[in-house]
C-alpha cells in the first residue's frame, strides 16, 4: 500500500505536512496537487513525498487529483522546502509560489436543510433563513450573508446548526480564472464558391457583406471585429450563413496579454569591452558546466552590466534552457523588457502583481507551455514554470525590495534564486553599481565569483563618473539662505536648463508635508491605527499615513485644542515640485513617485514622457535612483541626503550610500558631462563622504568594521520576532514572556552565541490598531535555534530581516 505526505492548504498545517493513503489505481508523484481531506473540509494539496509506510499512524484517503493535472519539479520542490525551513514559514504558502496565479481557492461552507420539523421556537431571521435552504440544493454562506447581514446570518446559522435543523458542508470556491474563449467566424467553403454565394447581396446584403469581409480577411475573423466591420448586430446575419453551411461559428481561446513597451529599432549589438568580454565568458561557462555557480557583476553606474545580461541570455536560450530576470520593482520592469524584446522578439513573457489576474494567468500558462523562454519581474517572477532554467539574472541586486515584507513566506529572492540554482545548474548573475555589504563580503570570500566593470560606457569617449559637490545645508542656513533649494543647485538648473539638458531632483518622502502640527498646543496629527504622523498630500487634500495608507479628511481646528493655526511642516515630493514649479516657472516638470504612479502603466507613461524630452525636471523618490537610463540627464540634484541616516536601523548608513551612489549614476550617461550636487545636514557622515567621492572600497571597509564589531550580518544572524495586543501594555508583557521562553529554550540547550535584544517598540509601534512590541534574535543558526524553541501561535517571525517593520 502507498501512501503521499502531503501540505494541505490551511494555516493551521503550518509547516507541516500529513500522510494520506493513495486510492487503488491512482498514479501519484511528489509534486502532485491533489484534493485531500482535512477536519471537515477537502482542500488543497501539494504532495511532498510518496512512500510505503506513513509518517502517522493515523492516515485518511486522498481525494483525488487536481484537475487539469499539476506537478512541480524536484528542483521547485526543494526550493520551497528550503523557503518553508529556513524561514520558519508554513509549508504550504512557500509551495504555493510555484503554482499559477488564481490557483489557490479556499474552502467555503455550504448549507442544506434537513428533512425535520422544526420544535422550537424561531426568530423571524432564522425562519426565513430556514425557509429560503433546500434539502438538495446547497446554498453559500456568503450568498446567506448578503441576503440577511453578515451578523445576523452568522447568528442564526450557528443557531440552527445547534438545533440540527440545517446541514453544513464544505466545497473549494469556484475557480476564480480561465481560460478566455471568443466566438470566431470561419468560411466553411472554397472561396470561389464564397465569392458565387455573394450574390445574395440583393437578397440579403448583409449576408454578402459578410462573406466579403470573411473572403477579405483570409477567411477567418473574430465575431467581434466582424460586428464592427459591419457597423451594427451581424449574429443573424451569420446565423443565417452558417444555415446554408457557408460558414462555421467555433470558440477559440484569446490569450491576454500586458501591454509591452511600443516595439524599439532593434540597436546595432555594441561591440564588447575587454572587461564585459571577460564577463560574459566566465557566465556562459558557468551556464554549460550547470554547476550553480554564482556570480557578482560589480560595474558602475552605465558600465554596460545590461548588455552582459543579453549576451549570457543568448547563450542560455542558446542551449534549449531558460532565463528569469529580476528587477527590484514594477516601475523598473518597463525599461529592461525595451532591451530584452529588441534583442529577443515574441519570447519574453512579463510577471507582475499590477498585471490584471487574467494577464498573469495567460503569462504563467504561456512560459509552462513552452511559448516564452525569458521573464522579467520583480521578486516573485523567479517563481516562474521553468523546467529549465540557465540564467538567473537579479538586476540591483543590492535592493531591499527583494525581501518578502508581510505575508509569509519571507523569502529573499536573493536567497531564494541561489538555492535555485543550486538545484537546476543555473547560473546565477548578481548585478550592481553597489553591492550589498553581504553580498560583497561573499565575493571576497570565495563564494560568490567577482566580476568588475569599473570604467563607463558612453557616447563621450572615457568619460568620467560625474563629479558631486556637496553643499554643507547648516551653512546655507547661517548665511540666510530658507530656500530648499542650496545656491549651488539653483544656479546649477538654471545653467542646465539654458543648456538644454534635463534634470532629476531626489527626495526620498513623498507627500506634501512631513507632518502637521497645531502651533497653539504642539500636537502633531497622527494615524488612529499607526499613532504615527500622517503626511499631507496636496492633489488629494488628504492626509495619509505611509504605513497602513488610511486616508483622513483635513481638519479645519485641531483636534485637541481646536485652536486654528495648523502648520505644515517638512517636504515631501508633492512640496518639492510645488516649490520647484515657482522657483523655475519656465521649466516643465514631472513627478514620479508611488502617489504618481498609481495605475499599472502609469509609471511607464512618465519615465517615456521624460526619456522624449517633454519635461525638463523629474522629480522622484527612489524610483529615479534605480537602473534607469536617460542619456541627456546632465544634473542631479539630491534635495537632503540625510532622510534615512538616523533611522534605527544597523543598515541605515549603507541604504544613504546606494541610494546617493545610484541616483548621482544617472547624471553624464548620454551627450552631456554630468554633475551632482548632495545637499546634507551631515557632510561628514562617512556614508556621505564616500558617496560624494565615487568610493565603494572606502565605504566597503568602514562598514564592514562596523558589522564584524557588533556581530551584525554577514558575521551574525538575525531575526525579529515580534506580538501585537490592542492593550498596549499587554502586548508588552507578551513580549517578555517570548523573552523569558527563548531564554529558557537556549540555556536548556546549551547553545552558545545567542543573544536577544528587547522588547521593545516596533519602528512602527501601532499598525492597524494593534500596539506592536519585538524582540530581536541575534547569534548563529538562528532558524534552527527558533524551530526548537516552539514558539505560540500568533507571532510574527522575520528570519533575515531587511529593514524596520
Amino acid at each position: 500500500m502507498a501512501y503521499a505526505e502531503v501540505s494541505v492548504n490551511s494555516p493551521a498545517a503550518g509547516r507541516n505536512a500529513f500522510s494520506y493513503q493513495l486510492p487503488p489505481g491512482l498514479a501519484i508523484r511528489p509534486g502532485q496537487a491533489v484534493l485531500a481531506p482535512f477536519g471537515p473540509k477537502v482542500l488543497q494539496g501539494i504532495v511532498i513525498e510518496v512512500a510505503e509506510t506513513p509518517r502517522f499512524a493515523q492516515t485518511r484517503l486522498l481525494s483525488g487529483i487536481i484537475e487539469p493535472p499539476l506537478c512541480l519539479t524536484p528542483a521547485q520542490l526543494a526550493v520551497s522546502r528550503w523557503i518553508s525551513r529556513h524561514y520558519l514559514a508554513p509549508l504550504f504558502p512557500s509551495l504555493a509560489l510555484w503554482l499559477p496565479p488564481g490557483f489557490e481557492r479556499q474552502a467555503e461552507p455550504i448549507f442544506t436543510r434537513r428533512p425535520t420539523a422544526a420544535d422550537l421556537p424561531l426568530s423571524e431571521i432564522e425562519a426565513a433563513l430556514l425557509s429560503s435552504l433546500d434539502a438538495e440544493q446547497p446554498e453559500e454562506q456568503k450568498k446567506l450573508e448578503k441576503l440577511y447581514g453578515k451578523t445576523e446570518a452568522r447568528k442564526a446559522l450557528r443557531r440552527l446548526l445547534e438545533a440540527n435543523l440545517i446541514e453544513r458542508r464544505f466545497r473549494l470556491q469556484p475557480v476564480r480564472v480561465k481560460p478566455r474563449l471568443e466566438r470566431v467566424i470561419f468560411l466553411a467553403v472554397e472561396p470561389g464558391a464564397a465569392e458565387t454565394a455573394a450574390g445574395l447581396r440583393k437578397k440579403a446584403p448583409k449576408q454578402a457583406a459578410a462573406l466579403r469581409r470573411l473572403l477579405e480577411a483570409g477567411g477567418r475573423l473574430p465575431a467581434a471585429e466582424l460586428g464592427k466591420a459591419l457597423g451594427g448586430d451581424s449574429a443573424s446575419a451569420v446565423a443565417a450563413l452558417a444555415a446554408r453551411g457557408l460558414v462555421r461559428v467555433a470558440a477559440e481561446e484569446n490569450r491576454r496579454a500586458p501591454n509591452l513597451p511600443a516595439a524599439v529599432e532593434l540597436p546595432i549589438v555594441p561591440e564588447l569591452t575587454p572587461g564585459q568580454t571577460a564577463a560574459v565568458n566566465a557566465v556562459t561557462g558557468a551556464i554549460d558546466r550547470r554547476e550553480g555557480q554564482a556570480f557578482l557583476l560589480h560595474g558602475v553606474t552605465c558600465s554596460g552590466k545590461t548588455e552582459v545580461y543579453l549576451k549570457a541570455a543568448a547563450h542560455a536560450l542558446g542551449a534549449g534552457r531558460q532565463v528569469i530576470v529580476l528587477v527590484p520593482e514594477i516601475s523598473l520592469t518597463h525599461q529592461i523588457i525595451e532591451r530584452f524584446t529588441a534583442r529577443f522578439p515574441g519570447r519574453v513573457a512579463v510577471l507582475h502583481s499590477r498585471l490584471p489576474l487574467g494577464e498573469r494567468y495567460d503569462q504563467w500558462r504561456g512560459m509552462d507551455e513552452g511559448h516564452y523562454d525569458i521573464v522579467i519581474g520583480p521578486r516573485g517572477a523567479l517563481f516562474a514554470p521553468f523546467s529549465s532554467p540557465g540564467l538567473i539574472v537579479i538586476d540591483e541586486e543590492h535592493e531591499w525590495a527583494y525581501k518578502q515584507q508581510e505575508t509569509p513566506p519571507l523569502y529573499h529572492a536573493r536567497a531564494a534564486a541561489r538555492r535555485l540554482a543550486r538545484e537546476t545548474g543555473a547560473a546565477l548573475l548578481l548585478g550592481s553599481a553597489t553591492p550589498d555589504i553581504e553580498t560583497r563580503f561573499r565575493a571576497a570570500a570565495g563564494e560568490y565569483t567577482l566580476l568588475e566593470l569599473p570604467h563607463r560606457l558612453t557616447p563621450r569617449p572615457a568619460a568620467p563618473l560625474p563629479p558631486v559637490w556637496l553643499v554643507d545645508m547648516r551653512s546655507e542656513l547661517k548665511q540666510g539662505n530658507l530656500s530648499i533649494f542650496s545656491r549651488k543647485l539653483a544656479a546649477e538648473m538654471r545653467a542646465a536648463l539654458s543648456n538644454g539638458e534635463q534634470i532629476i531632483l531626489f527626495y526620498n518622502r513623498r507627500g506634501g508635508a512631513t507632518f502637521i502640527q497645531c502651533r497653539d498646543c504642539g500636537e502633531v496629527l497622527k494615524c488612529r491605527n499607526c499613532r504615527l504622523p500622517l503626511g499631507f498630500h496636496p492633489v488629494e487634500n488628504r492626509l495619509i499615513c505611509h504605513h497602513c495608507n488610511t486616508a483622513y479628511r483635513v481638519p479645519d481646528t485641531c483636534l485637541v485644542c481646536g485652536g486654528r493655526r495648523i502648520k505644515y511642516l517638512g517636504l515631501g515630493t508633492q512640496k518639492l515640485e510645488d516649490d520647484t514649479r515657482k522657483e523655475f516657472p519656465e521649466a516643465r516638470i514631472l513627478r514620479w513617485d508611488s502617489d504618481a504612479a498609481r495605475g499599472k502603466e502609469a509609471g511607464y507613461g512618465i519615465f517615456d514622457d521624460f526619456r522624449s524630452g517633454k519635461a525638463d525636471i523629474l522629480v522622484g523618490t527612489q524610483v529615479v535612483a534605480r537602473g534607469l537610463d536617460l542619456p541627456r540627464v546632465g544634473l542631479v540634484g539630491v534635495i537632503n541626503a540625510d532622510t534615512a541616516l538616523n533611522l534605527p536601523d544597523f543598515r541605515a548608513g549603507e541604504r544613504t550610500f546606494q541610494l546617493l551612489l545610484q541616483v548621482a549614476g544617472r547624471a553624464g550617461r548620454g551627450e552631456f558631462p554630468g554633475r551632482v550636487v548632495v545637499q546634507s545636514y551631515q557632510p561628514g557622515h562617512y556614508a556621505v563622504a564616500a558617496a560624494v567621492n565615487h568610493d565603494y572600497a572606502a565605504f566597503y571597509e568602514k562598514e564592514i568594521e562596523f558589522r564584524r564589531m557588533l556581530g551584525y550580518p554577514p558575521f551574525g544572524e538575525l531575526a525579529v520576532a515580534t506580538v501585537g495586543h490592542t492593550v498596549e501594555g499587554e502586548g508588552l508583557k507578551l513580549a517578555h514572556n517570548l523573552k523569558k521562553r527563548l531564554e529558557l529554550s537556549r540555556d536548556a540547550a546549551g547553545i552558545p552565541g545567542i543573544e536577544f535584544i528587547g522588547p521593545a517598540p516596533a519602528f512602527v509601534p501601532r499598525r492597524r490598531g494593534l500596539y506592536r512590541w519585538q524582540v530581536t534574535v541575534k547569534g548563529r543558526h538562528i532558524a534552527e535555534f527558533l524551530k526548537k524553541a516552539e514558539l505560540p501561535a500568533g507571532i510574527h517571525l522575520n528570519v533575515d530581516p531587511v529593514g524596520l517593520d
